[in-house]
């Protein structure tokens, strides 16, 4: 198959936009609550006509702030409901909101708000503000009129100041957007070359949030909970929060990741949203625990149980001496993780990256059903997903409904309809470039679509690493596998236009005691006297030769190097969607990756 389209399951009103997702749960008589707040050791519920008093009195502050329709305002904060409230607040007021990543350099906010023209920006913290001030040193930012921040009393500032606009404003600039009009203007994280800000209007994620909760009723639905942990700057947290709030479930919000599971088990949410890089974490650091209770090798054969009977029950086909087994780890493995994930969560939708069969499987195993999807921030996030009757583990999923996938004649992956965004902002080169003669999104990624119309993705055409030899290597499957060591954070292939593959590894700082420990090796070792350890090296190494397995002999990793610091988002190797930056670690690493292959690359 080549290509795949479905037709909408809900069809909206052309009128409609994102602030009737809250009006209308408003208006219900069982007013869900839409968010909970923590409050010491206690979640206290908002109702949605909490809530939507709530936005309308911060809208009414935009409005005397002097926020015009059409307006672009800023938003750079962690995760907290205020982050939520405000969202929906400049939409009610009739402007477009610029999600800015909490962690951004003074250039890099600097950059989104210049070239979005932002007229206002609403900081978490003072160090925001000290971010914003150092930006505004720099470069011309006059076109910024007012900067609110949420530690010293933003809301209360923005609600005083609107108390007297009247109802009937909010109300008739929350109406003037349609579907075809800006919601959002989001800026890509950047993995190779400036952020472009990706123009998604209000129809972008309502009626692709409507469709795709419509595809998975069984995880989305009125009553629901999820926690929101990823940042909501990303496009793919945020189109989970607008699909939660038009479905009625009620969100909690968590900024500190390491809190998160004391979260996870007070809120005990029924399913949640997560990167591969989370479920990685996950898996290594519950058999790190297991290793280091005397009991790493229950853990193995536990997983590998897990492992089979996804594949057996995927099959429709269950052996019974696999079931005995399968119930016998459910009671001293398994119930384990899912309580320490609150006990009630059923459902994760993953993106953001590939997961791997290894880890779908896996996690499918332990009785939480992975509904893996693909998608951009040009598509609204989803384009496609496995949902909870039509599941394929290893892919990402078939088509939602109202969208078009094909594979074109290169291998690239294309998509049409409702997920698409309109354009580049102020940048029409890139926004041609982006499609097709046919209107057709180019998605930069490589992909198959099977019989039954399930999208798999082997590749990124820009990760493709073409090999002196010609061979064209994917470097997916091999990182994936090799990450799977519990010893390993990151692993990235190399070899463009060398002789073989090579791969620069990097150490799971904090599973390295546990390991250490449970092999009887000294544990205070640092990360930088690990690389260097023998033990370590050898334990990579098996790492890579059993990634070595999956994979033809001229794409196998020849050699490897330990680099002394795991990839992050302080040197640029890692997005704050904690994805990859190859193009950063490969100018990080010239020299190492010339030592490998005993000189520097000869260009031509």
């Amino acid at each position: 198959m080549s290509e795949i389209s479905l037709p909408r399951l809900v069809e909206t009103p052309a009128t409609d936009n994102t602030t009737d997702l809250l009006v209308r749960n408003a208006r219900k008589a069982s007013d869900p609550a839409l968010f909970s707040r923590r409050e010491g050791d206690q979640w206290v519920e908002i109702p949605a006509s909490k809530a939507l008093a709530d936005v309308i009195a911060l809208a009414k502050g935009f409005v005397a702030a002097g926020v015009q329709p059409g307006d672009r305002v800023a938003l750079m904060s962690r995760n907290r409901l205020e982050w939520s409230l405000l969202d929906f607040a400049v939409w009610f007021a009739g402007g477009v909101v610029v999600p800015v990543y909490e962690s951004s350099a003074p250039t890099q906010l600097a950059w989104n708000l210049s070239d979005s023209g932002a007229v206002g920006l609403v900081v978490e913290t003072t160090e925001h503000k000290g971010v914003w001030e150092r930006a505004a040193h720099n470069e011309d930012l006059s076109g910024v009129h007012s900067v609110w921040c949420l530690d010293e009393g933003a809301v209360g500032h923005l609600t005083e100041g609107g108390k007297d606009v009247p109802d009937e404003e909010v109300e008739r600039r929350r109406r003037i957007a349609g579907l075809d009009d800006l919601a959002t203007v989001i800026y890509t994280s950047g993995t190779t070359g400036r952020p472009k800000g990706c123009e998604l209007t209000h129809g972008n994620f309502v009626e692709l949030s409507e469709n795709a909760a419509a595809s998975i009723p069984e995880a989305v639905h009125e009553g629901a909970r999820t926690v929101m942990f990823l940042p909501l700057a990303h496009v793919f947290a945020r189109f989970i929060q607008v699909m939660a709030v038009g479905a009625g479930v009620n969100i909690a919000h968590t900024s500190d990741i390491k809190s998160l599971l004391d979260d996870l088990k007070s809120f005990e949410p029924t399913f949640l949203l997560v990167v591969p890089r989370v479920f990685e974490k996950v898996y290594n650091s519950a058999q790190q625990k297991a290793e280091a209770g005397g009991k790493g090798k229950i853990f193995d054969r536990a997983a590998a149980v897990a492992i089979e009977w996804s594949r057996a029950e995927e099959q429709g086909k269950v052996p019974l001496t696999l079931k005995v087994q399968h119930a016998l780890f459910d009671k001293l493995i398994y119930g384990k993780l899912r309580e320490a994930m609150g006990g009630k969560v059923k459902y994760a939708v993953s993106g953001g990256g590939p997961l791997g069969e290894r880890l779908g499987h896996f996690f499918h195993g332990i009785g939480l059903r992975v509904l893996e999807g693909y998608g951009l921030t040009e598509t609204t996030a989803p384009i496609t997903v496995n949902t909870a009757k039509k599941i394929k583990i290893g892919t990402v999923g078939t088509v939602l409904p109202g969208n078009s996938v094909k594979i074109s004649d290169d291998g690239e992956v294309l998509a049409k309809g409702i997920c698409v965004m309109r354009g580049y902002w102020n940048n029409p080169e890139k926004t041609a470039e982006a499609f097709d003669d046919d209107g057709w999104f180019r998605t930069g990624d490589l992909g198959s679509l099977d019989q039954d119309g399930y999208l798999k993705i082997t590749g990124r055409i820009k990760e493709l690493i073409v090999t002196a030899g010609g061979k064209n290597v994917s470097p997916v499957v091999l990182e994936d596998q090799v990450r799977a060591h519990p010893l390993v954070s990151q692993c990235i292939a190399v070899g463009e236009k060398r002789p073989f593959i090579a791969a620069l590894v990097t150490l799971d700082e904090e599973a390295l005691p546990g390991w250490l420990d449970a092999h009887g090796f000294d544990a205070s070792m640092t990360v930088a006297q690990a690389r260097e350890d023998e033990h370590v090296k050898k334990a990579v190494e098996e790492a890579i030769e059993h990634a070595n397995q999956a994979v033809s002999r001229a794409e196998q990793i020849r050699e490897f190097r330990i680099l002394e610091h795991d990839f992050s988002e302080a040197d640029g190797t890692l997005t704050p969607s904690l994805k990859l930056r190859r193009r950063h670690v490969l100018v990080n690493n010239e020299e190492l990756i010339d030592e490998i292959y005993g000189g520097a690359l000869q260009h031509e």
